[in-house]
Parts: C-alpha cells; structure tokens; sequence
C-alpha cells in the first residue's frame, strides 16, 4: 500500500523589508551564497543584501537567471555555483529564478533559500521543478529529494510587481483544491508520488477558502501596489498553502492541459497561472460540475482580471489542429491528467476544451 504524505518547507516566513535582512536567515543553511537573481531585482539585491552580507561575514555572489529553467541554464548555474565554492543557494526571483535554484542545490547537495519576488505560481514552497527545452517547450517536472529549506516572502516587494503576476498566482492557485479533490477521489498520486493526506486536502481547502474571501481587496491593494491583511492572507495562500496543497494533494486535469498549452508558440508569453486557471475550467466541464462552483471559479477569475476566453489569450481562431496537439501532450503519459476521476482521452479533453472557451464567454463583459 502506498503510503500518504505531508510535506512543506522547513520555514516561511512573511513580512516586509526582508531583502536586507538576508544575512539572517542565510546564517543558519551556510557563508558562501550564490544568489540567483531575477534582472529586474539584481541591483537591489547589490545595493541592499549584498552589503549587509558582508557585514555578516558571509560570501556571497549574486548571477543573473537567463530566463528559462533548462538543462542548459541548470547546468550553466551549477558550474557558477563549484567556481565559487558556495554552500547554500538563493533563489531570488519568479517561479523560473526558483526553480532554477532548487534543481541547482539539488544537483549541488546544498540547502536553498527561496525568496519571491512575485506572487505568480505556487513553485516556492514544492519539492518540483518544471523544467523547459530550449526553445520555451514544457519538458518535464524534475521531482526533488526535499523542500526548499526557508521560503522569504517579502510582501513589500511581491505588491510592487506587476499585478498581473499577483492575478496570475491566484489563477494556479484557484486550481489546488480541485485539482487535489479529484486526485483523492481517483486514489491517485501527489506531486511526491504517494497518496493524498486529508491534511493536503485540508490545506487545499483553505487556500480555496481564503481566495475567494480575500480576492476583492487583495486586487485593491495590488493593483495599487500597498500591503493589506487581505493582500497577506492571499500570499500567504497563493505561496503556502497552494503549494503545500498541490504537493501533498496532488495535480490533475488543470495542470495537464496547462502543460498541453505550453506547446503552442503563440502562448509561450502568457503566465503559468493565467493558463492553468483556463485549464482549470477545463476541468470543469470535464467533471459537469455544479453551476455554483463553475460561477465561483469565473467569480475569482473576473475580479482578479485573468483571462476567462482564448480571445483573451490573443487566439483569435481556434485552429483544431492546434488544439488537439494540446490535448495530447496533456494526456500524456505520465501528466497529471491520469488524477481525473472520469475516464478521458485526448479527444475529450480537446471537445472540454472547446466547451470551456464557450462557457467563458456566456459570463465574458
């Protein structure tokens, strides 16, 4: 019997003005740090944690991500990381910074400190990678050994992003408890290969509960970029508790057609999150759930300002072709779609899809 699991990071920590405080939370994992920094965020992280390093006594070396999680940029960084003889990695940035930085001190045996800069997927807190081919292609999921050590969230520096991340995170988000629901009913398996935990679906739960209560006035306050208690408590569900109830709850139809849509060049610019929200109507329609689910879940995706319709995404037409290739890839084997409680196949994830693109637009202003 496989057994059921529970797993998280050993620390997360949340407040404001935490860059400078780096040294204090590197000082318990390591003295030499390589800090793998977003571009946007590397002069601050020079100017603000970087000095106050030093101070500490600990070495450090901050290297720009070069955008996309691939073998080739893992191994690039790896190499950095032996040059430098550094024995604990920061991973500063977005969901690709991060993701990075924990398949880095993987192959390295060091601890990872994780420190999002945006609010856009769940990536911080899970024992998982997604690894992409060089030309921006879903490749795989790069399953890790453990959590990060500390997740640092800063809310000062996740509210002054551009709120589409903060929208995009609540979209991966909004997918955790249905995607662990129905990965529980279908006795499968969690994003760690073992039986979904009541507490995982608990968590779930909550990161659902707390969306949907906060997500008017956490969008006030992100869209004019201030730290709210409703902004905080949605953090802390879109880091925390989505990514604890993804991984110890397990993924399902969303995340696979998400992976599906990864393919089509004309998207490689669209958030992580935006298409697992679309994937997650997919799901829906997949499941006929009740009416009242459906109009919570386009609920949150209004208010938060993602997109409901493919027109939203830029797709005009919907070529078939296209769209069946993405049905395929997300039934793949070995994708999540294999957590669904109804039996499907490439064809009915393709008509769900079409199905979904039409519900959107019965609720689309």
């Amino acid at each position: 019997m496989i057994p059921r699991s529970i797993t998280s990071p050993k620390k997360f920590i949340i407040g404001q003005n935490l860059l400078p405080q780096l040294d204090g939370f590197i000082k318990d994992f390591g003295n030499n740090a390589l800090l793998i920094c977003d571009e946007f965020i590397l002069n601050k992280v020079k100017a603000e944690a970087l000095p106050a390093l030093e101070k500490a006594g600990i070495t450090a070396h901050a290297e720009q991500f070069q955008y996309e999680c691939t073998d080739t940029e893992i191994g690039r960084i790896h190499e950095i990381v032996k040059h430098h003889g550094a024995n604990v990695v920061v991973g500063i940035g977005g969901g690709k910074t991060m993701d990075v930085a924990k398949a880095v001190a993987h192959f390295a045996h060091i601890p990872v400190i994780i420190f999002p800069t945006i609010a856009s997927t769940d990536a911080p807190c899970t024992a998982l990678s997604v690894v992409y081919k060089d030309d921006g292609e879903f490749d795989r999921y790069l399953f890790l050994p453990q959590n990060p050590d500390a997740v640092i969230a800063d809310t000062g520096i996740i509210a002054a992003a551009p709120t589409k991340f903060f929208a995009a995170g609540i979209g991966d988000a909004l997918a955790t408890f249905f995607e662990a629901r129905s990965c529980c009913y279908a006795d499968g398996l969690n994003l760690v290969q073992k039986r979904v935990s009541r507490t995982g679906l608990g968590m779930a739960l909550m990161c659902y509960e707390l969306i949907v209560e906060n997500v008017e006035m956490a969008m006030d306050a992100a869209r004019r970029h201030v730290v709210t208690p409703a902004l905080e408590e949605m953090v802390e569900a879109t880091i925390y508790l989505s990514g604890i109830g993804a991984e110890s709850g397990g993924l399902a139809a969303a995340h696979a057609v998400s992976n599906g849509m990864s393919s089509l060049p004309q998207l490689h610019h669209i958030q992580h999150g935006e298409k697992v929200a679309f994937g997650l109507l997919t799901q829906l329609v997949l499941e006929k759930a009740d009416a009242e689910e459906i109009e919570n879940v386009i609920y949150v995706m209004k208010t938060a300002g993602l997109p409901l319709t493919l027109a939203d995404f830029g797709i005009e037409e919907m070529v078939e072709a296209d769209w069946r290739q993405v049905a395929e890839i997300a039934c793949a084997e070995g994708d999540t779609m294999c957590n669904m409680t109804v039996k499907v196949n490439a064809d009915r994830v393709y008509q769900a899809m079409v199905a979904a693109d039409a519900l959107a637009q019965r609720y689309h202003d």
